[in-house]
């Protein structure tokens, strides 16, 4: 037999971590194992849009990375320490780093702010960027109302929005378009 997806038990608003304890769905570390979830989602679009294989073979490991800080946002902070979520590492920041750096040294220097677009890949990866962004302000605040997180969870985050900025340009320049320059009024 197979495990029901719906078991009613959040029908009242609330879940539970992992872990057991239950909490409402608007907390705050529900927000951001969420904002994870939907950053991995759109991960996955920009995996499928690119053409790169490497870069393709890249973004896949971030997404098992995310699933782990998922994990680890989800369980109770209590509990985790028995459990053996499982975690990133300070490589998993330095592999984005030398993907960073591989990237940018394929790229014009960046003279001027630029525009999402050119391209659905590039502007996906920016919605990817953006959506890092949030999850990264998430993580803070659970760390500015004492919810215990890995520290390696804020650096990762802030690590891969600007690896989805390169890569954004790296995309684009594979598409042999230009950074669209933003150019203020006046």
């Amino acid at each position: 037999m197979a495990i029901k997806i719906y078991t009613k038990t959040g029908d009242k608003g609330t879940t539970s971590l992992i872990g057991g304890t239950k909490v409402p769905k608007s907390h705050r570390r529900i927000e951001a194992y969420g904002t994870v979830d939907e950053l991995n989602s759109h991960i996955g679009l920009c995996r499928d849009l690119l053409t790169d294989e490497h870069c393709r073979k890249i973004l896949q490991e971030i997404q098992w990375q995310l699933f782990s800080i998922g994990a680890a946002l989800a369980c109770d902070p209590e509990k985790e320490i028995r459990m053996h979520i499982p975690d990133i590492h300070e490589s998993d920041i330095t592999t984005m780093e030398q993907e960073i750096d591989r990237m940018n040294d394929a790229l014009p220097p960046l003279k001027h702010f630029i525009l999402p677009g050119g391209h659905s890949s590039v502007s996906t990866l920016h919605i990817a960027r953006c959506v890092c962004r949030r999850a990264e302000r998430c993580c803070v605040g659970l760390e500015t109302e004492e919810e215990k997180i890995a520290p390696l969870i804020l650096i990762f985050l802030n690590r891969l929005s600007d690896y989805l900025f390169v890569l954004a340009r790296y995309t684009a320049h594979l598409l042999n378009l230009e950074d669209i320059p933003w150019k203020p009024r006046g």
